[in-house]
């Protein structure tokens, strides 16, 4: 469901199949192991993410939040349609950077 991976000073952590309340735990962990490693930049893979639910937004928000406050870039990267369309109606595009 998730994966980290780290190349130079970049730590990227790839979400695959559903992100919902049962598991969501599970991002929050790799969010924080990720904040952990002090990267210059964090980028969230959502490249293989089917569904996101409320649950999974306040967890990239939490990851957001923390790596804003210690000065750590993050961003949401190559979102499904569907996916985007959450993003989107949650307003975290609004704050969060997403590449394609």
């Amino acid at each position: 469901m998730t994966s980290l991976e780290r190349e130079d000073d970049v730590v990227t952590v790839a979400l695959r199949g559903e992100v919902d309340v049962l598991n969501v735990g599970k991002v929050r962990v790799s969010l924080e192991e990720a904040l952990e490693s002090r990267p210059r930049t964090i980028v969230v893979d959502l490249s293989g993410l089917s569904f996101i639910d409320s649950t999974g937004l306040g967890a990239l928000t939490f990851g957001f939040q923390r790596a804003r406050d210690a000065g750590i870039g993050f961003r949401l990267a190559r979102p499904s349609p569907a996916v985007r369309q959450i993003l989107v109606l949650s307003g975290l595009l609004e704050v969060v950077e997403l590449s394609e």
